[in-house]
């Protein structure tokens, strides 16, 4: 679309994760392993600030329960000793396994991430289930709730603010979602924010009135940015 932009200039929710958890949270080592419910995207981010973690895209939790399974789960003969963290993202191979090992570890004390809780995810035309989807179950089943380090967190714009060093006064965050993109610039005190009608919000959603959440414009597409 001719923007110009370079990949050190892209901060995604899965970076934000990783730059909390090694440059925020420094768990002292060996008990700050990650284990990740999530794709490859969510590893290499890890990867990328020396996170060490397990389970994610291993084809080693990529598979049905077994009876072993709950004995070993359940006396910890199963688990990593080392794990002192649950990250969710993602996942397009969430399991029975994978929930059952993340359970354990949050109950056993590990904190609780998430890249983001979006519940939807639009592609191809439609919406297909989010990040907060893969997330979801376990926030049922362990009674807890993870902090989120996508928008709407501050943690992340924070995170932003420290890389970027911009003028939050000068910057307008641009979405299509209201209660991620939008309340994301909102609750930054940034200059101005955009919402994009072709996502998830839709005009009658922030034109009704005592909506919380109101975009400072909105255009149709954002090709109507060019004029």
């Amino acid at each position: 679309m001719g923007i110009s932009a370079k990949e050190e200039e892209v901060f995604g929710s899965s970076y934000s994760a990783a730059i909390y958890i090694s440059r925020i949270l420094r768990l002292p080592a060996p008990k700050n392993k990650v284990f990740v419910l999530g794709e490859t995207g969510v590893e290499q981010e890890l990867q990328s600030e020396n996170v060490p973690y397990i389970g994610g895209t291993d084809p080693a939790y990529r598979r049905e329960v077994e009876n072993s399974d709950y004995t070993s789960i359940a006396d910890e003969s199963a688990l990593d000793p080392d794990v002192g963290i649950v990250l969710t993202g993602l996942d397009f191979h969430p399991s029975y396994l994978k929930y059952s090992l993340a359970m354990a570890y949050l109950r056993r004390g590990a904190k609780f991430l998430a890249t983001n809780i979006d519940s939807t995810l639009p592609n191809a035309g439609s919406l297909f289930p989010g990040a907060g989807a893969t997330t979801a179950p376990l926030i049922l089943a362990s009674g807890q709730e993870p902090l989120a380090l996508g928008k709407p967190s501050q943690a992340m714009m924070d995170a932003i603010e420290g890389k970027f060093q911009f003028d939050r006064s000068k910057a307008c965050m641009i979405g299509d979602r209201l209660n991620t993109d939008i309340q994301f610039g909102i609750e930054g005190k940034l200059g101005g924010t955009l919402c994009v009608l072709t996502g998830v919000s839709k005009k009658e959603e922030f034109l009704a009135e005592g909506v919380a959440v109101v975009p400072g414009a909105y255009v149709d597409q954002l090709g109507d940015l060019l004029g």
